[in-house]
């Protein structure tokens, strides 16, 4: 079965985004179109309410409800249509019997005409006072219309007529439970356009600038992020398939935020498990290498034995198969502990040392153990440090031991009765300096630095019992804990001494 392939971080992102996009695109649809309603709703409140005033006038005024009382109830009641464009009264027919749009509202100028009477060549005679008969003789049809929609209740009306906008509220007159006719309040309202318009181009300005910052970044978000993330998983992917194709990562070391500190504890960690790997293959064939020569010299020892009958003989090969068992018992037993220790060194935490106490346990054991043994063999402190914060490392104190106590041991392996061992610990500027000199005949070899590396071979006459990996032991830990040992002969006397340096904790 195919894996499924999964989409890249940018691909959800933008998905989540255009899907989010959509449902907002969605409500702002929505509510641009519940805008206009609703502030036309509004002003058609406002209408009802001057509806409702003006019917209440003409119950209190008892105003004739003909084109006379309506143009008398205009005149002296102009205050109420200060703020609309127009209101029209009509009759039960549709008729209309009164208009404000005929009547000068102008407080200054508001007065009725007197009457001129023009007189023509032939005698006739004529006025300017005005009447609605002239334009209005017949009912508007769209007013019929309107009438017919009527059920009772306030009629809102909206429309554009030469691209201006406005808002219409019609309403029966009932004077004495009588429904008597119509009043019409109109009144320009394009506010509410503009209002619309503008809310429209804010939420278009606000859609765009939002777009805008997330294709940024998106862009910042894949070149920065998502890209280096994608090299770390082809990085990893190839070293996970053994891939030849060579991926470089240094490139993104530069960078100093999050993601080029992941990138360079990914490089070290996966050199750190290459490392071990290599070193796992090293010591597994140093250790099948090893193990042969005893299992060869075990092997032909058993087969003498078989054919010999004196007894001298039989002892001599019965020594060399226990000493060959005793070889092959220590090589597994110090290499497994060895890949312990590589596994819990891992784990273990550092923590702040005082290593001349460290020094003061390990020796007190070993002179303990040299008297229970019987050998006379001296070991010495000297301490060459005047501060007392001078003393402390920053180090695993029982792996500190435990280089201390293989050094101890390996020049004891080599020391003979009334030898002295010496160990003195000094300072400089940044290190903490352990050095251990012994009496013993010394390295053979011309690079002394040969005895930490596994499995060496110059060993004391009690071979059985080391299993040449004490000091490669050693020497792992004390570069664990950022430091370095080195081996030589003493200048003018015979001997070895091994030197250990370790950074001072500060």
């Amino acid at each position: 079965m195919k894996p499924k392939k999964t989409a890249s971080i940018l691909k959800k992102f933008l998905l989540f985004n255009l899907t989010t996009f959509s449902i907002l695109g969605l409500f702002t649809i929505f509510y641009l179109k519940a805008i206009q309603p609703n502030l036309v709703k509004k002003r058609a409140t406002d209408h009802k309410i001057i509806i409702s005033n003006t019917v209440d006038h003409l119950k209190r005024l008892n105003v004739n409800y003909s084109e006379d009382g309506i143009r008398t109830f205009l005149l002296s009641t102009r205050f109420l249509f200060q703020s609309l464009d127009r209101v029209q009264f009509y009759d039960l027919s549709g008729k209309l019997i009164g208009d404000t749009n005929i009547l000068d509202l102008d407080q200054n100028v508001f007065s009725r005409s007197d009457v001129i009477i023009e007189e023509t060549i032939g005698g006739k005679k004529s006025t300017n006072e005005p009447s609605f008969e002239k334009s209005n003789e017949k009912s508007d049809d769209s007013l019929k219309k309107i009438l017919q929609q009527y059920k009772g209740t306030p009629l809102t009306l909206s429309e554009v007529n030469k691209n201006d906008f406005f808002v219409k509220t019609l309403s029966e007159i009932n004077l004495k439970d009588q429904n008597i006719g119509f009043i019409l309040v109109s009144e320009q309202a394009n506010d509410i356009i503009n209002a619309v318009k503008e809310r429209k181009d804010f939420i278009i300005r606000t859609v765009f600038a939002v777009a805008l910052v997330i294709l940024i970044f998106s862009m910042f978000l894949n070149k920065y992020i998502l890209k280096p993330i994608g090299l770390l998983v082809k990085y990893s992917d190839s070293i996970k398939k053994k891939s030849s194709e060579s991926i470089s990562i240094k490139k993104v070391f530069v960078r100093d935020d999050e993601i080029g500190k992941l990138t360079m504890s990914i490089d070290e960690m996966t050199k750190e498990l290459q490392h071990r790997t290599n070193r796992a293959e090293t010591f597994s064939n140093d250790l099948a290498h090893e193990i042969r020569n005893p299992l060869a010299s075990l092997k032909s020892a058993s087969e003498l034995l078989d054919k010999t009958t004196e007894k001298n003989e039989s002892e001599k090969l019965l020594k060399i198969i226990n000493h060959d068992v005793e070889r092959i018992e220590r090589l597994i037993t110090d290499y497994s502990q060895m890949l312990k220790d590589e596994a819990s060194l891992s784990r273990e935490k550092m923590s702040k040392i005082n290593l001349m106490e460290v020094i003061n346990n390990v020796v007190e054991d070993f002179k303990q153990d040299l008297s229970n043994q019987n050998k006379k063999i001296e070991i010495k402190i000297k301490e060459k440090i005047s501060s007392k914060n001078g003393k402390f490392i920053l180090g695993i104190e029982n792996r500190l031991e435990q280089v201390i106590a293989n050094l101890l041991d390996n020049s004891i392996s080599f020391s003979q009765n009334n030898q002295k061992i010496e160990i003195s610990i000094a300072e400089t500027t940044k290190n903490l300096v352990m050095t251990i000199k012994d009496e013993g005949p010394g390295f053979s070899e011309t690079s002394p630095q040969k005895i930490f590396k596994r499995f060496y071979s110059n060993r004391p006459k009690s071979f059985g019992k080391h299993s040449g990996l004490g000091l490669n032991i050693v020497k792992n830990i004390v570069e664990l804990h950022k430091g370095t040992i080195a081996a030589s002969n003493r200048i003018n006397t015979k001997g070895a001494q091994v030197e250990v340096l370790l950074p001072k904790f500060s």
